[in-house]
């Protein structure tokens, strides 16, 4: 697919009115798939996707057209934050939640759900 068929994709009218938050940590494969998943799902519903921040091994890696499809970006860490903010003027919120964590572990969703509501 081309980049302009992605960037029309990021603009779907199909999408609906939900909210539209991209989840991003290191590599996109622990933290911000657990994070999309949480915010996915009640009381807050969103359209969620999640990325990696670092290029050289995320499984999807941040780019123009994620940040162009996002409302909000939500990211793990302080020099994610920087990172993110240097390249877009969309809300960019850090959970601050180091990379200890497996997917959807327990612990992980009650901190994301806790850091989140903090910022709410």
């Amino acid at each position: 697919m081309g980049l302009m068929n992605r960037f029309e994709n990021a603009h779907n009218r199909w999408q609906g009115k939900y909210k539209r938050v991209l989840c991003v940590c290191s590599a996109g494969l622990l933290r911000s798939p657990t994070t999309a998943f949480v915010l996915s799902n009640i009381p807050y519903n969103y359209n969620t996707r999640s990325a990696g921040i670092d290029s050289s091994f995320a499984l999807i890696p941040v780019d123009e057209v994620l940040i162009e499809w996002a409302d909000e970006i939500v990211c793990m860490s302080e020099e994610q934050k920087v990172r993110l903010t240097a390249i877009t003027k969309k809300p960019v919120i850090n959970l601050d939640i180091e990379d200890s964590f497996a997917y959807r572990d327990p612990i992980l969703i009650a901190r994301i759900r806790e850091q989140y509501d903090k910022v709410q």
